[in-house]
This record gives C-alpha cells, structure tokens and sequence, in this order.
C-alpha cells in the first residue's frame, strides 16, 4: 500500500500509468483467482477390481510398470493408508458411491449375482446424484456390480449414461450356469475362450448389446467411452466413474498388450489399465482440463491370492481379498488435482472410499442433504496435512458379520468362523489385536497382553454397529 499512496501523491504521468498498469493486473489476478474458486471441479474415479496394495510402481511393485499411474503420482498425493469399506465387490462398491457402510444401505451381504432379486435403492443419494443436481454431466463406464434390474442400474442412481457389464467378469447370463474354471493358464492361452467359454452381458444403458461381452477389448472400450465422454462435455462440469471389470479374473487383454506366458498373465492387466489411464489423462491435459479436474485411482478390495500369477499381491500386508486383514481392505490409492493437491507427496492419513462422496460434495460447492445419514467425512484437508477427520472404522466381513475395529492405530479383529455341515467341529473364534503403526503386516497378536484395550475397541465396535443396524435402509427388491 505505501508504494501505492506515494504513486498516488506523486501526480506524475508517469505515476498514474504505473498505477493504472498496477490496478489492471490487481484486478485480472483477482478475477482469475474468483473464477477458479467459484469454478465447479470435474471429478473422475477409476476404480479397478481386486488390484493389491503392492500392485503399482508407485506402491513398490517390483515387476508391474505403471508410469502414467506413477505419474499421477508424482503429480499428485499417494495415500498409504486408505481403505474400501468392504473386501468383497458390491458392498465396496456400494459404499464408495454412498458415503456409507454397506450394512447402512442393505448391501453387506456378499455379491451380487445373475439370479439375485435386489440391489442398491434408487433412494439412496450417491455422488452421481450429488453432481448431477448442479448440473453435471454424469458417466458410470465398467463394471457395476449393484444390481442388473433397470430399478437399480446406474441410470436409477444418477447417471446419464452407462456402458459396461452389471455384474461380475466370471458370471454368465442368465442363471450363472455353464461357467469353466474361473482361472486358469488354459484361458489366458486361449485368449479367444472369453467368447466361447463365457456369457458375461455388455450392457448400454438398461439393454444387453452384447453377449458374450469380447473381455479382450472391454477395458479399453470403457476408455473409448470415457474419453469420449470428456471431449463431448469439456464444456460443462462432469463426473466419470469408471469401475474396470480387470483384474478380476478370468485375464484378458487385446492383442497388442498380450504376454503368452501366463506367468506374466496379471502383470499384463495392470500394465494394460495403466496404459489406459494414461489415455484418460492424456485427454485432459490437451483439452486444458487439467486445473480443473480431480483423478482418483483405487481399488474396490485386495487381491485375490488363492488364484495366484492371475491374482495380485498385497505385499507387505497379511492376506488378501475377502478377509478383513490389511491386504483385504487396504488398497492403494493416488489423488490428482494439479494446482490443488501438492505434487509428489504421500500421505498416511487414515481415509477411505466411504469418505469420497463428503470429500467430493466439498469440492463441489454444494453441502450434502442430511436426509440419509451417512459414515464418510469431508478428507480433502488431507491434501495438505496429514491430519484426517477420520479416527475410527469398522469393519465387516465379506459376508456382512460384524468383524473388527481400528481406532488411531489400534486394531481389533474377532473372526467368528462360518458354519460347515461338513465339519465335525466348528471352529474356534479368533481374537486379534494389532498396533499398526509399527506391525502393518499384522504379524504380533496383542490381544492377550493388552486386555483393557481390546474392551475399549470391542465396546466401541459394538456402539458403532447398533447404531448402523439401527438406522440401516432397505435395498430395492424384486415383487415376487
């Protein structure tokens, strides 16, 4: 201010020009800088199927090249410790769209499948709806998994457009009857075997236009679809989800990107979704979206072990998919909004999938209603701190039991095991108690050493879950 008052005491021509000069570009920047924060943020989701902790460069693959996904993260904030609500496709997936634990919307029972007579309720408030009420243009390009009648498809939940299979790449049409193995080096050899050993549906909008879906060019077809999608509405905010059917398996891949060894089978897959990636962002940045568009790249779950080369790995966490150890839940996850979100930084904030939905309604501009409670929390203070909202989260099974707790770095697990005709002896409950801020491979088993507390965990697990069970919302269901 003192160099401009003595500008303005000066009078002199020169004086007046200088401070003209300085007013405009004054001016300029503060417009700039107005439109930028009133601008609404595009928002994109790739969201891949059973990919490991471990199954990027970035988050220490030894084999698996993923440069654009690493360049996402040398441009954007990698997230160590973020988890999906559930180690099982359709209840993670429906927690990430509505902010909630899948037991909240009725969706914890395992997955979905061809002859299941429910899904996700079109009263549920998902990010899609959020987005579209302020007029976005909304795209869900892959792998649904909430339900194949018209009452419970993307377009029932928000979205305009959808192109992708309802359900998962393993299940056929209509009944689920007549599959092959579902992994196997024979497939991935027989490339071909995706046409004549399976009959997953290709869906557009509520209608089936092709069966069987060709799962060699699907990944980058949902691509075509999404990059089409951006160029069609660079001018008008829009949201992408795109949930990749890969890698669950059956593994496929098109000709160009094929390895015949099936060693190298997964390998493949994740190298091929990256180089799709890659294509997503590249479309971005030459449209000159870049500073106005959020990435977020993460898994619905840990990888499947038990099918070996054609399953990921969550190295350095204990397990896999379908269990509520680390390896089951944790997944990686990089965050990418240019000018926004500092470059090549990581965090280990305490975050997940269920935080999305408050996350993005932030960034949006517009508050969430309160009709619907949810469980997600506002994290985008994590892309500057460490610090999350988040202190607690429960977890369930992947067959919707109540299972375990973490609080700060606490974690209890109580693992009732399922009942089996066939056994003679139901087994034992097993109790766990980690401290993962120095264990996070899950390895030393406090529980017997710290009693009071596992009693604090359990009692607050419990408080947590009475009152999700409590206020839980109905799915949609088939008349009978």
């Amino acid at each position: 201010m003192t160099n401009i008052r003595t500008l303005f005491a000066s009078g002199s021509p020169r004086a007046k020009a200088s401070l003209t000069l300085a007013f405009v570009l004054f001016s300029a920047a503060f417009s700039t800088i107005r439109s930028n924060a009133n601008e609404q943020p595009n928002f994109i989701i790739i969201f891949t199927d059973d990919q490991g902790y471990n199954d990027l460069g970035c988050f220490g693959s030894p084999t698996i090249k993923t440069p654009h996904i690493d360049q996402l993260a040398s441009e954007g904030r990698k997230y160590t410790s973020f988890y999906s609500a559930c180690s099982v496709c359709s209840p993670s997936r429906a927690a990430l769209l509505t902010g909630s634990y899948p037991k909240r919307v009725g969706m914890h029972k395992h997955v979905l499948f061809p002859k299941s007579d429910y899904g996700l309720n079109a009263t549920e408030y998902t990010i899609a709806d959020h987005l579209k009420s302020q007029g976005y243009a909304t795209a869900c390009f892959g792998k649904w998994h909430l339900g194949h009648h018209p009452e419970t498809l993307p377009r029932a939940n928000g979205f305009d457009t959808y192109f992708g299979i309802p359900y998962s790449n393993d299940m056929n049409h209509p009944d689920n009857q007549g599959k092959p193995k579902m992994a196997s080096d024979a497939l991935w050899l027989d490339q071909a075997s995706c046409l004549t050993k399976w009959k997953t549906p290709l869906m557009a909008n509520e209608e089936i236009v092709e069966l069987p879906v060709d799962q060699r060019t699907v990944t980058r077809r949902y691509t075509d679809k999404a990059v089409e999608f951006i160029t069609t509405n660079k001018a008008q905010p829009f949201f992408i989800y795109l949930p990749h059917s890969m890698p669950h398996i059956p593994l496929y891949v098109p000709d160009d990107a094929y390895d015949s060894d099936p060693q190298n089978a997964y390998k493949c897959v994740i190298e091929h979704i990256d180089a799709e990636v890659g294509r997503i962002t590249s479309t971005v940045r030459d449209l000159g979206l870049a500073e106005k568009t959020y990435i977020i790249y993460t898994s619905d779950n840990g990888p499947w072990l038990r099918f070996k080369n054609h399953g990921g790995s969550a190295d350095p966490l204990r397990d896999g998919k379908g269990t509520t150890f680390e390896g089951g839940q944790r997944v990686p996850c990089v965050m990418w909004g240019p000018g926004r979100i500092p470059a090549g930084t990581s965090t280990n904030a305490f975050t997940s999938t269920i935080d999305l939905l408050p996350t993005i309604a932030s960034l949006s501009g517009k508050p969430l209603p309160t009709a619907n409670k949810i469980d997600g929390y506002d994290i985008s203070s994590t892309f500057q701190s460490d610090q999350s909202p988040r202190d607690e989260f429960v977890y369930y099974s992947a067959h919707g039991n109540l299972e375990g707790i973490r609080v700060g770095d606490w974690k209890y697990l109580e693992k009732h095991p399922r009942k089996n005709p066939k056994q003679k002896q139901v087994p034992k409950t097993q109790y766990f108690l980690f401290n993962l801020s120095n264990d996070l491979g899950e390895q030393t088993n406090l529980y017997e050493q710290t009693p009071d507390v596992v009693a604090k965990l359990k009692a607050r697990m419990n408080e947590i879950d009475e009152e999700v069970t409590a206020n839980a919302r109905p799915v949609w269901r088939k008349e009978s």
